[in-house]
């Protein structure tokens, strides 16, 4: 066998292993856009359909599941996110309290 292919350099497999952990984070947080984005079509076509009852609250979800974090993600902050909500520190899409300075995938720019 060729020795390039028998040795790897811890350097390397760790920037591989960070580089596939960051496609995760984009593949995870493309599909939870993705949902986030269906539930309003979904609830709302119903409605328009000559639906009786009134379209329930969208729910919020977890922050594990947005992979809410404390931190920024550069410019990204969850006080610069249109669903954020100053006066209680809360978000539209998010539970519980919500850091200023935090991140989540849901993260959208304030119009």
């Amino acid at each position: 066998m060729n020795e390039n292919n028998q040795e790897t350099s811890p350097d390397t497999t760790d920037s591989k292993q960070e580089e596939l952990l960051s496609r995760r984070e984009v593949l995870r947080g493309a599909l939870m856009v993705g949902c986030s984005l269906f539930v309003p079509i979904a609830l709302f076509s119903s409605s328009a359909n000559g639906a009786d009852s009134i379209a329930p609250a969208i729910k919020k979800v977890s922050k594990k599941s947005v992979m809410y974090q404390n931190q920024p993600k550069g410019e990204q902050k969850c006080s610069t996110c249109m669903n954020f909500i100053a006066a209680t520190k809360t978000c539209k899409r998010v539970e519980g309290p919500i850091d200023p300075n935090g991140w989540c995938v849901l993260w959208a720019k304030k119009a």
